[in-house]
């Protein structure tokens, strides 16, 4: 591609975004020569004329407009995951995401969690003198962390909890041997709730991992299981997962993600006393802007150069 021609972005994010990835592509470009249009989120049109598009989640049309995908040459995911966009989004040019950019958010919060389990947080806090009484509490060192998906996210919490003294088991798509002291390959998802501590959902939602986690495998768990979800609701069927609570089969259920967001008004998670939720903001920390902005510029410097681009989405692997 010509470094004197110009190249026009369409950016479904908002002008803050906008500008701070013109001031990344001019850092890292010699020949800046980049105009980015913010768009509304979840359309796009011949008139806009882009070569790149920019693309969030949103609600989008069911069916391509006419003559999709017009002049676009590049269609770049702000997210990491793709469920949230319509299957024609993907029957054009080359499709990348942002996998990888929340991985240390996500891990870090997937790991609060678990010492909040291991802590007991937030119960342990006193309000009176009369709760004045020691608690006991547990230490993570020698407990086993079982992963369910071995991609970025899998692979920082992973890390993190080996150097914390914790087992970690694996549940992986691929048979690549893991290099890494103290992480082992199980063969299935129910061996990983069998002999884990905590597990932590961290795979993609894609129609294999749609209810992975049903009553069959939630009836294998060890004792006293703590599970968590930072991936996607659909991971979950959330009938069979409050049975389980209500019968003692699973002692805490830590929840970012759930299917619908949000949960209607007085759905039983929300009351739970065993489940801790929270409104899918594991990965709304501060940088994260930079973050999505800077992987994007080391690709856009490939796609000048015609060279493969990182992070392609795989459709039939639904990531």
């Amino acid at each position: 591609m010509s470094e004197l021609a110009g190249i026009k972005i369409a950016s479904q994010l908002d002008i803050e975004f906008s500008e701070l990835l013109l001031n990344t592509l001019s850092a890292s470009e010699t020949q800046s020569n980049v105009l980015i249009e913010t768009i509304a989120r979840g359309l796009y049109s011949q008139d806009i004329n882009a070569e790149i598009l920019l693309a969030a989640p949103s609600t989008w049309a069911l069916e391509p407009p006419q003559g999709w995908p017009f002049d676009l040459k590049w269609i770049h995911l702000i997210s990491s995951g793709i469920d949230a966009y319509p299957r024609w989004l993907f029957d054009g040019p080359v499709v990348t995401s942002s996998r990888g950019t929340t991985a240390i958010a996500l891990a870090e919060f997937a790991l609060a969690l678990i010492f909040a389990a291991a802590k007991n947080i937030p119960e342990i806090w006193i309000h009176e003198p009369t709760q004045w009484q020691r608690q006991p509490l547990q230490t993570l060192a020698g407990q086993t962390l079982g992963i369910f998906g071995y991609g970025a996210i899998g692979q920082q919490l992973a890390k993190n909890a080996v150097a914390l003294g914790m087992k970690v088991l694996v549940v992986r798509k691929t048979n690549q041997p893991i290099d890494m002291a103290d992480v082992r390959v199980v063969p299935d998802i129910k061996a990983l709730f069998a002999e884990s501590d905590h597990v932590v959902l961290a795979a993609p939602a894609t129609p294999d991992t749609q209810h992975i986690i049903d009553q069959e495998v939630l009836a294998a768990a060890k004792p006293n299981l703590h599970l968590v979800n930072i991936a996607r609701g659909s991971l979950i069927d959330q009938d069979a997962l409050l049975k389980s609570l209500n019968e003692g089969n699973i002692a805490r259920a830590s929840l970012d993600v759930v299917t619908p967001e949000p949960l209607p008004k007085g759905h039983p998670l929300y009351t739970h006393p065993r489940v801790f939720l929270s409104p899918h903001t594991s990965a709304t920390v501060e940088g994260i802007y930079q973050r999505v902005a800077q992987q994007f510029a080391e690709n856009f410097h490939k796609f000048k150069l015609d060279q493969p681009l990182d992070n392609v989405v795989d459709i039939t692997r639904g990531y």
